[in-house]
């Protein structure tokens, strides 16, 4: 019966996904179809439990019609599964009144329970189990009947009252998007943003440039600014602008807006002659430089950091840098989506284990970067019906335009990583922790992040998927300095992108001593609603200086040579 099996899940998803099926295929570096084709064999050799599992099934399934008529009739009638309030994808009445639709929903939930019964009875190690589990969440997700023209009321509903117009619009959405997106569908129309106009759009000035990135100082909107300056450290797995997405989306203008001088770091998109760039290279040509440039220029003896995700992770390293070597100008950090312990990565565990980083550095050698549409479909895939599949209800079944969102237009303007770096922070960070071991080498030195006694702001969002929140939440422990933990609502981005409004709200706790555990630190919170920005803004006026006139922008030894954006966020 194993002979039967397909080779790899990669094979059965490109015989019923279509397109879609080159997720499996890039995902297969990560060994996720093989994981799951191991589940499933090994599934074979517990015939008592999948023979359980599937008399469920037989159950469940003779259960349906008879539970879907007495519905009808309007009858009670308790499903053999219960329905996630949560799930969106079926949100569409028919799927409640309509008796076929509501049976096709129940067979399809009792087949997912009986798939993740069979998987989850093979007994393989933990990091297989994890593998298999979200193969076979992808691929059950995928074939949803909601992905479907024919078993998706909403889609057949549109295509009557368009007289089949929104299936004409549908196919070409879909043929565009085979022929210029990789067969996936499109996330966000882009047409409508521009670089300078309404995104990035914070007046600024390029103070200076390397080989690595290129310094902003943005203008002043205030007639006096705090003394100390404050450097803003992005991740360099996409653009900078994140932090100054779109006119009151901020985070970047909120700052200027509340008396900050504001420097920002914009790194440039590595091409192949950049692979041999190092983790020492973006240390030292990255916010070290910055540091030095923001000083001369201002005047100050200190300079505050607000880092991002692996910008973040950077800050954190710099400052422990610095103050290895005798250097006391680092103010202020703060740590936003951030992680200093890689012991539980959460879901991105899955494509950062040895096998997987292996066969990753055989390919960045080959080509010296890693395409940012490789990450951004790991990314995707943590998310699947979120980021994939509701595009391809709503562009290619719905006939709709995917929508215009300032995160998604950032999002889609991804970058490249340079070989030697990405090889470097895959092995010494997620598999070998090296950084909260105490064990990590960079530019000369073992980083110690208990020599960090600055203040130190830590923000994380409830719903990060990147970076867990209790993840994040051991940078308490790690530094020696005060702490203030927020969680935030919002994810890995909206967390971050998170202007005052009634939507958001924050978690913290007032005690001076922490607890150990993120568990205790949550019992502990309360929560506010409003903006971390807020809360952020008063705990930065305690330490940011005096009021006092802004600087000049830019100097003699390091003169204007632009207006912000800047020339690398183009490239």
């Amino acid at each position: 019966m194993a002979e039967e099996l397909p080779d790899t899940v990669a094979e059965y998803a490109a015989s019923v996904l279509g397109p879609e099926s080159e997720l499996f295929e890039d995902l297969d570096a990560a060994g996720l179809g093989e994981a799951l084709t191991h589940a499933v064999r090994a599934s074979l050799y517990k015939p008592g439990d999948t023979a359980l599992a599937a008399i469920r099934l037989a159950t469940d399934l003779a259960r349906i019609p008879l539970i879907a008529a007495t519905r009808w009739v309007g009858g009670e009638a308790e499903p053999p599964l219960p329905i996630d309030p949560k799930d969106r994808r079926f949100a569409d009445p028919a799927w409640d009144t309509n008796p076929v639709f509501y049976g096709l929903r129940q067979a399809y939930l009792a087949s997912c329970r009986f798939a993740r019964d069979v998987v989850g009875s093979a007994e393989l190690e933990a990091e297989a189990t994890h593998k298999a589990e979200l193969a076979l969440d992808l691929l059950l997700d995928a074939i949803a009947p909601t992905n479907f023209l024919v078993t998706n009321p909403a889609a057949l509903k549109r295509a009557f009252d368009t007289a089949g117009g929104s299936v004409a619009k549908g196919v070409h959405n879909f043929l565009d998007d085979l022929v210029h997106n990789a067969g996936r569908p499109r996330q966000v129309d882009t047409s409508g943003f521009e670089l300078g106009r309404n995104l990035a759009c914070t007046p600024a000035k390029v103070v200076y440039r390397n080989e690595l990135m290129e310094l902003l100082q943005y203008e002043p909107r205030t007639e006096q600014v705090h003394a100390t300056p404050m450097l803003c450290s992005p991740p360099w797995i996409n653009k900078y602008y994140v932090m100054d997405l779109s006119p009151d989306r901020s985070f970047v203008q909120w700052a200027v807006d509340h008396g900050r001088t504001v420097f920002v770091i914009s790194y440039k998109n590595p091409s192949k002659d950049m692979s041999g760039t190092t983790m020492d290279d973006y240390l030292v040509n990255g916010p070290q430089k910055a540091v030095d440039v923001i000083q001369e220029i201002t005047g100050s003896e200190t300079v505050d950091i607000v880092g991002l995700c692996l910008g973040g992770a950077l800050t954190g390293i710099t400052a422990a840098y610095l103050q290895q070597s005798g250097d006391t100008r680092i103010g202020t950090l703060t740590l936003l989506n951030t992680m200093l312990d890689y012991a539980e990565p959460g879901a991105l565990g899955n494509f950062t284990d040895e096998h997987t980083v292996d066969k990753l550095e055989k390919k960045m050698r080959r080509e010296g970067t890693l395409e940012g549409k490789s990450m951004a479909g790991t990314f995707d895939v943590l998310r699947a019906n979120d980021l994939i599949f509701n595009y391809v209800v709503s562009n290619w079944l719905l006939g709709q335009n995917p929508p215009a969102f300032d995160i998604l237009a950032w999002n889609a303007d991804s970058t490249r990583m340079p070989a030697a770096m990405h090889a470097f922070y895959l092995r010494n960070f997620y598999i070998e922790n090296k950084l909260a071991a105490g064990k990590l080498q960079i530019a000369g030195k073992t980083i110690d992040l208990n020599v960090i006694k600055s203040p130190t702001y830590v923000v994380s969002a409830v719903n990060d998927h990147i970076v867990p929140w209790k993840s994040a939440y051991k940078t308490v422990g790690l530094v020696s300095g005060p702490v203030r933990f927020v969680l935030s609502s919002g994810g890995h981005i909206a967390g971050v992108v998170s202007p005052p409004g009634p939507k958001v709200w924050h978690m913290v706790s007032e005690s001076e001593q922490l607890p150990v555990t993120a568990e205790g630190w949550h019992d502990a919170a309360e929560r506010h609603n409003g903006s971390w920005w807020e809360d952020w803004t008063r705990w930065s006026e305690e330490t940011s200086g005096p009021l006092q006139d802004p600087p000049r922008t830019g100097s003699t030894v390091h003169p204007v040579l632009g207006d912000g954006p800047g020339e690398y966020v183009r490239t």
